[in-house]
């Protein structure tokens, strides 16, 4: 009863007396919504729909096994997804040292000491200028009540950075599986564009041939063998140029994969394709929070700031501390384990900071930048997520508008330049002509293998715009 009220003795002359103040020191970033960022007018003609989320394995739609295995393989042995992983790990255990700090501590000790004490210090006789054991075994129990939730909010802000790491996972996984799609797609066009290649060096080989016919039979010059003799080796470079973009990108789909390169000479031709064009979900961008693995990881580093600040605040009030101890203590060749060798102690302990030159106010406005930050960075993250969707719309609507022109002046110059070369082999026409039509026609093939891998890269960048599959757990209903 004592003990208690000498404890609420102490607590009201710390009140009494006053503590350090954080007056005017709070934070100035707000939260914005995603319902402030107006997109209807750009989203407006998009193919919309309520099942248009990606699925968690989005690359299945395209098709193609190896894509398939490529990502199950990079997902099962990333050292990246590793590296996710590990952080998550060793978040969720600086959790747990947080929450140490809210249940009482309890330690044992024991100590034997041998010493001779001097004849004339302060030890009294019979002990003085003899040698003697003292033994020493305890039992200690270390409380901090928390009174005012600082270890609580510390714990709690500890374990909204584990949560976010945990959805780092995800986003890393995401930006693993989109790295390994788009680099299978320039893979995909390089081939592309190496069978345009490959296509117009055989043209050539028989424009070359029919050419040095003509001058055998003097109706071109050399002039214009020569000329259809260079289209060769020019031909041939492009090829080799595009082998080169076909085995970096081997490489690059090996090292993805955390492989040696020898792994990416099995990669085979990919076969990937768009079996329907890519739609949007019905509800952007509220639904977009959710699905969003860096939106979702922002949002829980905003709830660990906050609790950070709780904690900081928390400290300016006085701090109760439960100290008690009993054990065991003998001097001399007394018996340790007698009644009368037992010790007993409690020591409640009050601390309430007056005057700390600042150190609090720092600390508090410290976390308090850290919230803004934690703030502002969800904010740039949430207009550019809606930034990304609409990239992707406004691209998609370009590529298909750009592939009906394409395909109509693709094959308006396939005639001309057949009806060229067919006068050419009749001799009605010139070498001269057969160039004229070449060159805007290649040009046109080439673009038809790029509008066709350019499809696919936006439908890639669109699953990753809108989460790739990823679902928020159901804890973050209450995260505001």
């Amino acid at each position: 009863m004592r003990l208690r009220s000498n404890l609420l003795l102490a607590l009201a002359a710390f009140v009494v007396t006053g503590c350090a103040s954080m007056q005017g020191v709070t934070p100035d970033a707000t939260q914005r919504s995603a319902d402030q960022l107006a997109a209807d007018r750009s989203l407006v003609g998009a193919h919309l729909s309520p099942t248009a989320w990606p699925a968690a394995d989005w690359w299945k739609t395209y098709n193609d096994p190896q894509l398939t295995a490529l990502i199950d393989e990079a997902t099962a042995g990333s050292p990246t997804l590793r590296i996710a992983e590990a952080r998550t790990r060793q978040a969720l255990a600086l959790s747990q040292v947080s929450q140490a700090a809210l249940s009482p501590q309890v330690n044992s000790s024991f100590s034997s000491t041998r010493e001779r004490s001097s004849a004339n210090g302060l030890t009294p006789p019979p002990i003085a200028g003899h040698w003697t054991t003292v033994n020493d075994l305890q039992l200690s129990l270390g409380w901090d009540l928390d009174l005012w939730g600082k270890n609580r909010s510390a714990y709690e802000a500890t374990l909204g950075q584990a949560r976010a790491s945990e959805v780092d996972v995800y986003a890393a996984r995401l930006a693993l599986s989109t790295a390994i799609a788009q680099t299978y797609v320039q893979l995909q066009r390089a081939y592309l564009q190496l069978d345009v290649a490959q296509n117009t060096l055989q043209e050539r080989e028989r424009i070359f041939a029919l050419t040095r016919d003509r001058n055998n039979a003097g109706i071109d010059s050399r002039l214009e063998v020569k000329q259809a003799e260079a289209a060769l080796p020019v031909s041939r470079e492009q090829i080799a140029q595009l082998n080169e973009t076909i085995g970096l990108a081997r490489n690059q789909l090996a090292a993805l994969l955390g492989q040696g390169p020898d792994r990416g000479l099995d990669i085979a031709r990919p076969v990937a394709a768009l079996t329907e064009a890519p739609a949007l979900p019905s509800i952007l961008p509220a639904q977009l929070l959710g699905r969003r693995p860096d939106l979702v990881a922002q949002r829980w580093r905003i709830e660990a700031a906050q609790h950070a600040i709780a904690s900081a605040k928390a400290e300016f009030y006085p701090n109760v501390n439960l100290l008690a101890f009993v054990g065991l203590q003998t001097i001399g060749g007394g018996s340790l384990l007698s009644a009368a060798s037992r010790m007993v102690g409690v020591t409640p302990a009050v601390s309430l900071p007056i005057f700390d030159a600042g150190r609090l106010r720092g600390n508090l406005a410290a976390r308090d930048a850290e919230y803004d930050i934690a703030v502002e960075q969800y904010n740039q993250t949430l207009a550019d997520a809606m930034r990304e969707v609409v990239d992707q719309l406004a691209s998609l609507r370009s590529v298909d508008t750009q592939r009906v022109e394409q395909r109509s002046a693709q094959a308006a110059l396939q005639e001309a330049f057949d009806l060229a070369l067919l006068r050419y082999r009749e001799g009605l026409g010139n070498y001269l002509q057969v160039l004229s039509v070449e060159a805007p026609l290649l040009a046109q093939q080439s673009l038809d293998a790029d509008l066709r891998a350019r499809e696919l890269e936006l439908s890639i960048n669109l699953v990753r715009a809108l989460g790739g599959g990823f679902e928020a757990p159901a804890a973050l209903a209450a995260v505001k």
